[in-house]
């Protein structure tokens, strides 16, 4: 399944009004974007979701980036992505992942993500009809899950994390299967601007102990991950500032090995940043 070199991660698209969901997947489309994302955000009927944007749009891909695991039944979601890959050509790219502890004592389960996700799969490819392993992707961070997503999925959508992250994982993944990480971006010069949009939705995450983890990895210290996190951690997981400025973020994921980069478009005003997509239409060219 080709996604294209960049694409689209958007609450608003699975959230917003319906009617303006419909218009600004079309124009997405029109635009260039190779795949719109919409998140699993706690659970809902997220194929319900994405078939409002397959109806709206022709050949673009839509992904799911990401359901948890511990929230969605696996033979459930085998049967209606399938459903979904009849009806609509095969433009369904399932995105998965293990969450957090939370998620799973919600569940009833004790926390043990890589078994927990090879569960999953096997769920997956024992379902009727399977759900194959190029229309899956995990949301994977650590270097096992990364491992695993390269063994058992299309590949990895990590999120939160740098170009040199990005390289990093190739570097675990290897030539083939697929890296299409997620990058926030503001188009805003001022940098307290862009960075207060970048902290208002990017702050919930420094609580939840994967995403903690992961940024360690990377770099970050106990002051970056305080307080909504540094001038120095936000800088380095958002692109802010004009569209070359981004653009330059965007070409050091695909120079570390990126096949794709979905944009995030964080804004200080809310709503469906359509101007904003529009102006970064050009990069898709």
């Amino acid at each position: 399944m080709e996604l294209g070199r960049l694409g689209i991660w958007s609450v608003e698209l699975r959230l917003g009004d319906a009617g303006e969901i419909h218009d600004s997947a079309a124009e997405l489309e029109e635009l260039g974007w190779g795949t719109l994302w919409i998140p699993g955000l706690g659970g809902g009927d997220i194929l319900a979701d994405s078939e409002r944007l397959l109806q709206a749009t022709r050949t673009t891909k839509i992904a799911t980036g990401i359901i948890s695991i511990w929230r969605h039944d696996a033979e459930e979601m085998a049967a209606g992505h399938a459903g979904l890959q009849q009806a609509y050509g095969r433009r369904m790219l399932l995105g998965l992942g293990v969450s957090d502890p939370a998620a799973a004592h919600d569940a009833c389960r004790p926390f043990r993500p890589l078994a927990e996700m090879n569960d999953y799969l096997d769920r997956l490819d024992r379902a009727d009809p399977p759900l194959p392993v190029d229309e899956r992707i995990l949301a994977a961070l650590s270097p096992k899950l990364v491992q695993l997503s390269g063994q058992r999925t299309a590949g990895v959508h990590p999120f939160m994390v740098t170009p040199e992250s990005t390289a990093s994982t190739r570097e675990l993944l290897g030539a083939g299967p697929k890296l299409a990480p997620y990058q926030a971006v503001v188009l805003e010069k001022d940098p307290d601007k862009a960075r207060t949009a970048a902290r208002d939705f990017l702050g919930a995450f420094l609580t939840m102990d994967h995403y903690l983890k992961s940024l360690q990895r990377q770099g970050s210290t106990d002051a970056d991950l305080a307080d909504g996190g540094s001038d120095r951690l936000i800088d380095s997981v958002v692109a802010w500032g004009e569209v070359e400025t981004i653009a330059t973020r965007l070409q050091a994921h695909h120079d570390a090995g990126a096949d794709h980069v979905c944009l995030h478009v964080l804004t200080t005003t809310g709503g469906f940043p359509r101007r904003e997509w529009r102006e970064l239409a050009a990069l898709t060219r």
